[in-house]
C-alpha cells in the first residue's frame, strides 16, 4: 500500500512559480513510477507529468512542457514538480499518482493509488 499526501498548491500571478510535493508512506514508494494529474471544473483529469522509479525517466504533457519540471527523491520518498511560468489555465487541483511504471501512468486515468489533491489558482 501506498499513501500519497500533496502540499505545495495555493494562489499565484500568472507568470509565478509554485512547487508541489507529494510525500508518500510505504516501502513500495521507490519500485512505483509517480505521477502528477490535474483537473480542471468542468474538465476530464488529465495526465501533467511523470517520473520512472529510479527518476531515469520523466514524461510531460505538451502544454507544461520546458515549464513544469518533476523529480523525485526516494531517499524522502517524496516527489516534487516545479511548476514555472504557470498561465491561468493550469489552474486545477493537482493530485500524485503512483502505478507499476511511467506508461502505466501515461496510458490510465485511473492510477492504483492516489493522494487527496491541492489546489493550485493561477490568476491573470
Amino acid at each position: 500500500q501506498v499513501l500519497l499526501v500533496e502540499s505545495g498548491g495555493g494562489l499565484v500571478q500568472a507568470g509565478g512559480s509554485l512547487r508541489l510535493s507529494c510525500a508518500a508512506s510505504g516501502r513500495a514508494f521507490s519500485l512505483y513510477g509517480i505521477g502528477w494529474f490535474r483537473q480542471a471544473p468542468g474538465k476530464e483529469r488529465e495526465f501533467v507529468a511523470g517520473i520512472s522509479w529510479n527518476g531515469a525517466n520523466t514524461s510531460y504533457r505538451d502544454s507544461v512542457k520546458g515549464r513544469f519540471t518533476i523529480s523525485r527523491d526516494n531517499a524522502k520518498i517524496t516527489v516534487y514538480l516545479q511548476m514555472n511560468s504557470l498561465k491561468p489555465e493550469d489552474t486545477a487541483v493537482y493530485y500524485c499518482a503512483a502505478d507499476r511504471s511511467l506508461n502505466t501512468l501515461r496510458a490510465t486515468t485511473t492510477p492504483l493509488h492516489w493522494g487527496q489533491g491541492t489546489q493550485v489558482t493561477v490568476s491573470s
